[in-house]
Parts: C-alpha cells; sequence; structure tokens
C-alpha cells in the first residue's frame, strides 16, 4: 500500500472516531457536601475515602458536568477548603488541608492556563512549562503505559529521529543536553532495552516539569532542556501499591506509612526477556541489534554460532522522615541495569574455540535533602547527591585472536542550598548556591596489538543564582527573571547567566509568551567508533577541556572539547477559549561549541575533529480541540531549519545538522469514556539528512569519495499507532487495568539511517537501518 493511500485510511479511521456529547445545565443550589460526593463518584465511576468529621458542615454546588476529575476536585478544594488528593484513576483521599507553616511551601505562584493539553495529566504553566503527573495521565497512540520519556516526544518541538528514549531531539539539540533530573538528581542513562524503553518507573513519578526555554535559574547544565522528575514528597499516611507485566518487563511498586511521620516508597522492574521470549521481545531486539556485533558477521564468520541472553531492570526507593511539621528529610536511591552476554563458539584451526563477550550499563544514584521551613514566609532545602554511571564492555573476536575492553565511568556529586522566600501572594524570591564535581573517566584495552589509554578529568564548579517571580492580582502577568553565575576554577573562567520568562494575559482567551535564557554545560557525549561497546551504546561521557585546539600534553593529542554555551529566545502567542487551544510560538537557538565527535558524523567528517556551532530557527504550531471531556483532538506541526557551522569544514559554509528535519506532523485522537479509553495517531516528518557518495567515486584508492555534507535525505518517516485499556474493580479497593497497543500499524519499512561502507573488493556497501516495525504490546495492570 502507498504512503498517501495509508494516510487517506488512517485519517478517515481518525475522523470517524470523533464524537460529542451534550452539555449539561449546571446546578446553582448548595448541597452537603456527603450528597455532591455521592453524585461524583456516580459519574466519574470513583470512590472518596474520609472521615465523616472531615466533611461535616460542609456545603457546596453540583460541579459541571462538562468538567474534568482533575478540574472537580480543584473546584472543590477551593470552595470547601479541604484537600482532595487523587490516589489513583479510582480512588481519592480528603483530608483537612495541612497547617500554613507545610502548605505554604508547597504553593505555587505559577498559574495553569491549560489543563488536559493533549490528554488528561498533562498541564502547561503560564511560564512555559509543561507538567505531566503519571497519576492521572490519560491515553497516548501506541502507549498503554505512562512512559516519561515517551510521552514528552508528543509534545511540540520534541522528537527522537530514531525512535529511542536515549535519543530525544529538543529544538534540534542532541540528547545529552538534555538535563535529566530523578528527584533533583542527574541521570547519566536514560532508557532500558538500549534506549526503546525509559529507565524510570513512571508509576512512583508524582510529576515531571518540561522545560525547553525560560528555565529557571536553580537549574544548570541542560542547554537543550529540563526533564525534572519528582517523587511524592508529602507524608499522607495512605498505604498504596500496585503491580503489572507487559511483554517486555514486571514491575511492583509501593508507599507504606511506617509511622504517622514516616514514610517508604519502594518499586522494581526487570524485564522478562531471558526467562520468556515473546513476539515484542523479538521484534525490540532485531530493532536494537540490527547493526552491532550481534549481527554484524564477516565473511568467516559462518562457523561462528552466537548465543545471547539478555535483561535489565531497576530499584527505586524514598524514605521520607517528617521530624516535626517545619522540618524533614528525605533519602532517595536508584539502581537501572542493563546486562547483555553473548557467547562466540567456533572451530579454529581444527580446535573449539568458546569465548564470552558482555556488556553491562548502570546508574546508581543517593540523594538527601533537609528542608527547614523557618516561618510562613521563609523556607530553606539542603540537598545532596552522588550518581555514578558506568558503561562497560568486553569484546572479544574469535577470528582475529583479540580482545577489546572499554570503559566510560562517571562520578557526578552536588551539595546544593536553596532558599525561598514569599514576600506575599504576588512576589516570590528564590535563590541559593550549588558545587558540583564530575569526574569521568575512559578505559580502551586491547591485548593483539597490546594498547592501553586511560584518561580521566574532573571539573568543578561553583554556582549562585537569584531569580523573582511576579504574578499580578488578577493573574494576567506573570514575570520571571533571574540569573545564574557560574564559576570553574580549573579554566579561571565566570559564565553569566540570565533567564526570562514572561506572559501577558489579553482579551480573556489570548496569552502572549516571551522566554530566553542563556546556558552552559561542561558534560557531553562522543563517538570515536560507531562499533564501539559492540555498536549497541557507542556514545560515552567526556568532559570540557575548554580547548578549541589539539594539543598535546605526554606524546598525546588531547582533543578539543569546549563548554558548551547556548543562546535560546523564543515569542509566543497561545488562544484558550471553550476546551480549543490553538498554540504557535517561533524560536531561535545558537549553540557554540560542539564538536564533530560529538555529531555522531558517519561520512566524510566521521574521523575529523573539529569545533563549531549549530543555529536552529523554528516554529510549533498546535490546535487542540476537546469535546466534552469525552474526546480530544490535536494537530501538531514543527518547521526548523537547523545547520552547522564548523569554520574547518565546508569552506567555513553552513550545511544542515544531522538532526536538520524540517517538517514534523502529529495528528492524535483520544476518545475517553468512564473505564474505555482508545486512542490513534499519525506520525509524519521529512527524512533525516544524509551525505552520498560522489558519482565520481574512484573505486581504486580505498576511499570513499562524498558529495556535499548532508546534501540529500532520507525517504519520509510516516507511522500511525493505536492504543486502548479498560479499567474495572477487583474488589472494593482494589482495580485492575488492561491494555493493548500497536506500534506502526500499518508496517512501515522507515528507514532511519544510511552510511556507507567499503568491502574487501572496494566497492561501496549502503547499510540501512530500520525503524521498528508493526509492534504490538499489551498488559495488565492492578493497583490496591
Amino acid at each position: 500500500m502507498s504512503r498517501k493511500g495509508t494516510l487517506s485510511i488512517f485519517i478517515l479511521l481518525f475522523f470517524l472516531n470523533i464524537s460529542t456529547l451534550s452539555s449539561q445545565t449546571v446546578q446553582k443550589e448548595k448541597h452537603s457536601l456527603a450528597v455532591v460526593l455521592k453524585i461524583i463518584e456516580t459519574r466519574y465511576n470513583i470512590s472518596f475515602s474520609y472521615a465523616d468529621a472531615t466533611i461535616q458542615d460542609k456545603k457546596v454546588v453540583i460541579p459541571k458536568e462538562n468538567l474534568t476529575l482533575e478540574e472537580v476536585l480543584d473546584f472543590l478544594k477551593n470552595k470547601v477548603k479541604l484537600d482532595f488528593e487523587l490516589l489513583n484513576n479510582r480512588f481519592v483521599a480528603i483530608k483537612a488541608l495541612k497547617t500554613q507553616a507545610t502548605f505554604h511551601r508547597t504553593q505555587r505562584l505559577d498559574e495553569v492556563i491549560i489543563t488536559n493539553y493533549l490528554t488528561t495529566g498533562i498541564t502547561k504553566l503560564n511560564d512555559g512549562v509543561i507538567t505531566i503527573k503519571p497519576e492521572t495521565f490519560g491515553i497516548l497512540p501506541g502507549l498503554i503505559e505512562p512512559d516519561v520519556l515517551q510521552t514528552i516526544q508528543s509534545l511540540p518541538g520534541v522528537l527522537s529521529i530514531d525512535e529511542t528514549v536515549s535519543n530525544i531531539n529538543i529544538r534540534g539539540g542532541s540528547h545529552d543536553q538534555n538535563l535529566l533530573l530523578w528527584d533533583g538528581i542527574k541521570m547519566y542513562q536514560s532508557g532500558h532495552f538500549f534506549g526503546l524503553i525509559s529507565a524510570f518507573n513512571p508509576y512512583t513519578t508524582k510529576q515531571v516539569n518540561v522545560s525547553k526555554n525560560g528555565t529557571p535559574a536553580k537549574y544548570g547544565d541542560g542547554i537543550s532542556s529540563i526533564i525534572d522528575m519528582q517523587l511524592p514528597n508529602e507524608i499522607d499516611n495512605t498505604f498504596k501499591a500496585g503491580g503489572g507485566f507487559n511483554l517486555i518487563n514486571a514491575d511492583v511498586f509501593a508507599k507504606i506509612p511506617l509511622t504517622h511521620n514516616t514514610e517508604l516508597q519502594i518499586s522494581t522492574r526487570r524485564s522478562v526477556t531471558d526467562l520468556v521470549t515473546t513476539p515484542t521481545y523479538d521484534l525490540y531486539k532485531k530493532r536494537v541489534f540490527q547493526d552491532s556485533d550481534l549481527t554484524n558477521f564477516n565473511q568467516n564468520d559462518n562457523a561462528i554460532d552466537k548465543n545471547e541472553s539478555f535483561y535489565f531492570y531497576d530499584i527505586t526507593a524514598k524514605f521520607l522522615y517528617d521530624i516535626t511539621e517545619k522540618d524533614k528529610i528525605r533519602l532517595q536511591f536508584l539502581n537501572a541495569n542493563n546486562k547483555l552476554n553473548y557467547e562466540e563458539q567456533a572451530n579454529i584451526n581444527d580446535r573449539n574455540e568458546a569465548l564470552n563477550s558482555k556488556l553491562s550499563q548502570q546508574n546508581l544514584a543517593l540523594g538527601f535533602s533537609y528542608t527547614r521551613d523557618w516561618n510562613s514566609k521563609l523556607s530553606t532545602t539542603a540537598h545532596a547527591y552522588v550518581t555514578n554511571y558506568d558503561l562497560d564492555a568486553t569484546n572479544f573476536d574469535i577470528i582475529n585472536n583479540q580482545r577489546l575492553i572499554q570503559e566510560n565511568e562517571v562520578y557526578d556529586g552536588s551539595a546544593k542550598l536553596d532558599i525561598n522566600y514569599k514576600h506575599n501572594s504576588q512576589l516570590k524570591l528564590n535563590g541559593g548556591y550549588q558545587f558540583i564535581e564530575v569526574g569521568i573517566s575512559n578505559l580502551e584495552d586491547v591485548n593483539n596489538p597490546v594498547f592501553r589509554s586511560f584518561i580521566r578529568d574532573v571539573v568543578r564548579s561553583h554556582s549562585v543564582y537569584a531569580e523573582g517571580a511576579f504574578l499580578s492580582n488578577n493573574g494576567k502577568t506573570n514575570l520571571k527573571f533571574g540569573s545564574r553565575i557560574n564559576h570553574f576554577p580549573k579554566f579561571d573562567m565566570i559564565v553569566y547567566e540570565p533567564r526570562l520568562s514572561f506572559s501577558q494575559r489579553f482579551i480573556n482567551s489570548f496569552r502572549f509568551e516571551l522566554l530566553g535564557e542563556l546556558k552552559s554545560q561542561t558534560t557531553s557525549q562522543i563517538i570515536d567508533l560507531q562499533n564501539d561497546f559492540l555498536g549497541i551504546e557507542n556514545r560515552r561521557w567526556v568532559l570540557s577541556n575548554n580547548n578549541i585546539d589539539v594539543i598535546t600534553i605526554n606524546n598525546k593529542n588531547i582533543q578539543p572539547v569546549p563548554i558548551l554555551k547556548s543562546k535560546q529566545a523564543s515569542v509566543g502567542i497561545h488562544y484558550n477559549k471553550n476546551k480549543l487551544l490553538i498554540s504557535a510560538e517561533g524560536y531561535i537557538k545558537k549553540v557554540d561549541g560542539i564538536t564533530t565527535r560529538s555529531q555522531g558524523f558517519q561520512n566524510q567528517y566521521q574521523f575529523i575533529n573539529s569545533v563549531g556551532s549549530y543555529q536552529i530557527k523554528g516554529f510549533d504550531f498546535l490546535v487542540n480541540k476537546q469535546f466534552n471531556n469525552v474526546v480530544s483532538t490535536w494537530l501538531g506541526y514543527t518547521y526548523s531549519k537547523n545547520d552547522y557551522t564548523f569554520p574547518d569544514l565546508n569552506n567555513g559554509n553552513p550545511f544542515p545538522n544531522n538532526a536538520d528535519i524540517r517538517h514534523v506532523l502529529a495528528l492524535s485522537g483520544v476518545y475517553t469514556y468512564n473505564d474505555v479509553k482508545l486512542a490513534l495517531g499519525l506520525n509524519w516528518h521529512s527524512g533525516k539528512p544524509t551525505t552520498l557518495p560522489d558519482v565520481n567515486d574512484d573505486p581504486s584508492d580505498n576511499l570513499i569519495t562524498y558529495a556535499a555534507p548532508n546534501s540529500s535525505n532520507l525517504d519520509d518517516y510516516l507511522r500511525a499507532d493505536c492504543s486502548a485499556t479498560y479499567a474495572f474493580d477487583i474488589s472494593d479497593s482494589s482495580r485492575a487495568v488492561v491494555g493493548a497497543s500497536i506500534w506502526n500499524i500499518f508496517n512501515q519499512k522507515n528507514i532511519i539511517n544510511t552510511y556507507y561502507t567499503l568491502d574487501t573488493d572496494n566497492m561501496i556497501n549502503k547499510v540501512e537501518n530500520q525503524s521498528l516495525g508493526i509492534t504490538p504490546n499489551v498488559s495488565i495492570r492492578v493497583n490496591f
């Protein structure tokens, strides 16, 4: 079937799923809260938990029927001054509001301007931040579980060229330019199954804040974006647990009150791929290992038998201790791990040889924080963490009698003091100090011929920051302005980073938004050789040395790795009325200090070390229409032009970035009725830039002569996805959810990367990497 025919069929199916319900009138008379709660329980198929004394003498009008559950709970909270906490999709706990000493610290000045952004559980704030709450997350096409890093790829300006969560491109930046924070701790590993699944359990994540521009001054690093994942931070003395499995992994989690002032949150997840072989695993395996040492065989490899075993797991824990109402201690722990082993057996010179190659990827993290509420206006938080990332590979080549050991290790330690002062309901001040020490080592050891290289670098930084936030009485004007000052003693350098976020509502339904920032970053990922680390995780972390040219120390050439610096500005107009959102945002971003080794070139620049920059100019457009909280549809489009400039390459002329995707289009719809959720979506984007061999290539020179860099493009990318979930009660205190999804419904053969090699006869071979084909998945979950 042609792509045009596929698109026509998809659009027809999409619009056949769009329906509306008639609106209902609103009852103005006040009723007892108990009566209203019964009505809401029936309307939304939920259950409230409360003490009778808590709701005694409370009266309120019946909320409108066209409100979402979140909006209803916010309405009740404001009217009856009680706390309504949605524990999961089924249960809501009602409690008295906390005392002012505790409550003031969690109060936000940010005004929510768009709720149910795309689907339930996604909200846009007036400072440009997108907030995702997995607990109340609805459904997205192709997803049956709220995978954090898959979910953000539905946002305008966010794309993964190779469909992984370990290569997310936000406004043209590379994945290492995203700052991933897990409960305040920096993460260096983002994916399981080498990028196909997020490494962070969504069922223990309370909230995710995504910032593409206008980042608060308290955040350093992450010149493309901040992805801040936060775990529940308040003790509510409510037990909560759940577990489930799909065709890739199984998980369990629990939130356990230990005493009235202590709580333990734990979770664990493990793949089932080494225990049970499923169709989904086979498809994932084919996608991940298609261009690695597990599948790339030499001509003599037909005598080799290869058997692999693979699994992943993650473990998280958080301990909460409220010493007093004003003093709180939090401890966090995370361990995310991927392990791959494969055995090679061959008959060499009439001898049986068996060697075991392996790859291990692990991120360990430990954090501690102490929060003190000094009074109703002032609070401080002292936070410290240590995170360790280790990528370790041993690769045996039986034919050539060679053993290669590679290791990339990161130690990151930080201490931070954060101060919040709320002068009044309109003015809030934030400031603090942060110390960071990062050490990164890279090891390469070969036995034949004998070669060993070990490089370790350490960079320390001292940062101070301050920011003021102003919100007008009527909520129409929001202004945040601040700055971060970073000092790097090793380079005797000071970097200033101003930040700006301004929004103004006008004509009631319109909002103007202006965002800007300057940022810097000392860590980045590079690729030395495409087959490093068995060709699966070939990117390694390195530290900036602030050099722009190659220097020689002790007869060793030190490649330049400057400090990355970015400048970004954006202007947007948003219209939001009657559940219709129209959003348009233009932006420009310039990043200096990138190296060719960090960009993954597979053309004439693959082995060249040069320093340059990229600049992207783009435009994000979104239309999102909701119909009576049953149907949500959206159309998103992004146009951008992203160019490199390397003074030493291409005669200094700009040429397209490897992530220069000019056009991106997403068309999706979500249908929710009672316990049934359906989602259908289409994703299309123009082809990735590529470099073709020159038509005048000389086959006798043992080299590939290329055309102009990135002067061609792969074929357009097209993928349609669908998903469905159904929830039902098992008992009065437990609820189950079953789900099914299909990724790439029409099994489109999308080429996501192409490069060229020479064979033994100096003939050019074309290598193509394909995306996932049609990939089904099912899941079953039970929550208590």
